[in-house]
């Protein structure tokens, strides 16, 4: 009880800290900001560009102040069990229009790993299709049969697909927790492009068996498999910066921590009690099914009294990423949605205070960027709603009096947003230096050097995305339903043309942009550049990003040492791609689950 105590009141701790020191950049940020603006006498549009300032500020140190917390604090050690497992297992692979050969390959890798466990016997895969393409589900089944001839895994391998895909991802588990959850204690749920160690399957199970109010355990999944110039630089972040966010992440949420929807294990009776939703009411964006169920599941969980963590030194927990910005943007879109979706959801009936908080982060995620376009805009209008200048303010004085100039004041504010963007990364990378981590991405000066261009990288970008996610959000507002389209796998090279037909759009809002700002402020056309440059050349950098990248930056310790389950998943893929797939009949009753 005592340590449980301990834990409790660093959680409380950290929130508090990271919490006052955000608020307290904000503010700083609003007051620095009104005072340039009042320079030229205040007013409406002045008072609103310092409230834009203090929105997105406290975003940003909000995020800084996650990455201290990660580089400061260690989370206690976790309780396991030591001797053989007992408990059956269920491994959910939840899938939608995805190409066979490749998930059943991760799926193949994974069984082969958890048999040299010695424990392969207590885990069951259920592969879940949510597939509407009626010539994929035959290849589906196909390659099933396959899985199971090269495994010999029948009995505790099997597949169905839904005739109604209601609820979609979150609707698919449930199905399975109705039908056949009772048969398993617990449940590791994975995504079609997840891929897991079996050591670290057997790991999640040891800590759920020691922790009986332990309702939810989440990984770290780390990206794998980036060929593109975009995805190695979204991969090394991932695997460079990611852990000590986590880490931050794990000693503020506590006992009330994440879920990602993937890469995580329940426990089954948790689940099926806690996290039933049904879909609200009204149309989409905002009514219908909850797209960012993994949130909501979360918040259940905790408000029926079951813990949710995230440990983050598990290892061996893998997933893939998109491999160009507009695969990315198009994933953005539907995340956008489902956290907007919790705007209705803050005030539902005994959450936790945490759990709506963590509901405000998700909305802020995407209204930051929105906020940060307005302040722009109106910082271009800004001239028309100044007031005169007047140079004689004393009567019968005959030379002028200049105002005193604030740049000083604008300058410390440009500082400290750069600072909050880019010191948490630097601080990684030291740390990385002291702690030895940095010999996993090729040395102290391979992993510096892997740092400052993915800065210059994420700075050229980030106007991108800000358009992107300022765009979802608009939809939504107005009435949009982004839908839930398949995940694109594989190679993501755009040409020219492509980036042009998904960025046109930001080309001419960069050079409106530009012109307006020339015409109401000239003085403000170089601080603009940074942000209206990357828009006019967004097909360039999207068709360029995009192609396969022979850098020797970006290394990562699974690049450069592959484990052997995605040794493993390489092995299979490769030999099965090279081998025909004809359609096969449906599959034989007693290796399909009750659909």
């Amino acid at each position: 009880m005592a340590a449980q105590g301990q834990d409790e009141g660093a959680v409380a701790l950290t929130r508090t800290l990271s919490l006052t020191a955000a608020v307290a950049a904000a503010c700083g940020g609003f007051l620095l900001f009104l005072q340039y603006g009042a320079s030229d006498g205040l007013d409406i549009i002045d008072v609103l560009r310092s409230a834009l300032i203090f929105a997105s500020t406290f975003w940003l140190a909000w995020g800084a102040a996650q990455a201290i917390a990660g580089l400061t604090t260690r989370p206690p050690a976790r309780p396991r069990t030591t001797g053989p497992i007992t408990t059956r297992t269920a491994i959910l692979v939840p899938v939608y229009n995805e190409d066979p050969v490749a998930t059943f390959a991760r799926i193949a890798a994974m069984e082969a790993s958890l048999r040299r466990t010695g424990f392969g016997d207590l885990f069951h895969f259920a592969i879940l299709s949510d597939t509407r393409d009626d010539r994929i589900a035959a290849k589906e089944r196909h390659w099933f049969l396959r899985l199971l001839a090269e495994t010999g895994a029948e009995g505790r391998m099997f597949y169905r697909r839904r005739q109604n895909n209601k609820g979609r991802k979150a609707g698919n588990i449930e199905d399975f927790i109705k039908t056949s959850g009772a048969a398993y204690p617990f449940a590791i749920i994975l995504d079609a492009d997840s891929l897991m160690e079996g050591e670290t399957m057997v790991e999640l199970v040891r800590r759920m068996e020691s922790a009986p109010d332990l309702g939810l355990l989440q990984t770290l999944p780390v990206i794998i498999h980036a060929k593109s110039r975009f995805g190695r630089v979204m991969q090394f972040a991932g695997a460079f910066y990611s852990p000590i966010f986590a880490r931050g992440l794990a000693m503020m949420q506590g006992k009330t921590g994440p879920f990602w929807g993937h890469n995580a294990i329940v426990r089954v009776r948790a689940f099926a009690e806690s996290c039933g939703m049904p879909a609200l009411s009204g149309k989409p964006p905002f009514g219908g099914h909850i797209l960012s169920h993994d949130y909501v599941e979360a918040a259940l969980l905790a408000r029926a009294g079951w813990t949710v963590r995230v440990d983050d030194d598990i290892q061996g927990s893998y997933e893939e990423g998109p491999e160009n910005i507009v695969d990315h943007a198009k994933r953005d879109r539907r995340w956008c949605q489902g956290n907007l979706q919790h705007s209705r959801l803050l005030l539902a009936p005994g959450l936790r205070m945490w759990s709506r908080f963590v509901f405000l982060q998700g909305i802020l995620a995407y209204i930051a960027p929105v906020f940060w376009l307005a302040f722009l805009g109106a910082s271009i209008l800004a001239p028309l709603f100044a007031a005169p200048i007047d140079y004689f303010p004393i009567k019968d004085w005959p030379f002028p009096v200049l105002p005193v100039s604030q740049a000083s004041k604008a300058l410390g504010l440009a500082v400290g947003v750069v600072g909050l963007l880019f010191v948490p990364k630097l601080l990684i990378v030291l740390d990385a230096a002291r702690s030895g981590r940095a010999a996993g991405f090729a040395g102290k000066a391979r992993a510096l050097q892997s740092t400052l261009v993915e800065l210059v990288f994420s700075s050229i970008t980030a106007p991108i995305f800000l358009m992107y996610q300022t765009r979802s959000v608009l939809q939504v507002l107005r009435g949009a339903d982004g839908g839930w389209p398949a995940q694109t796998r594989g190679d993501g090279s755009l040409t020219l043309a492509q980036a042009w037909s998904a960025s046109h759009w930001m080309v001419t809002n960069g050079v409106i942009g530009l012109g307006l700002a020339n015409w109401f402020a000239p003085a403000l056309v170089p601080w603009l550049l940074p942000v209206a440059l990357p828009l006019v050349l967004a097909p360039v950098i999207i068709s360029w990003s995009s192609r396969q990248s022979q850098s020797r930056l970006f290394l990562t310790p699974t690049e450069r040492q592959p484990s052997a389950v995605i040794n493993l998943q390489h092995l299979i893929l490769t030999r099965w791609q090279g081998k025909e797939t004809p359609v096969e009949p449906d599959l034989p009753g007693p290796a399909v689950m009750n659909a």
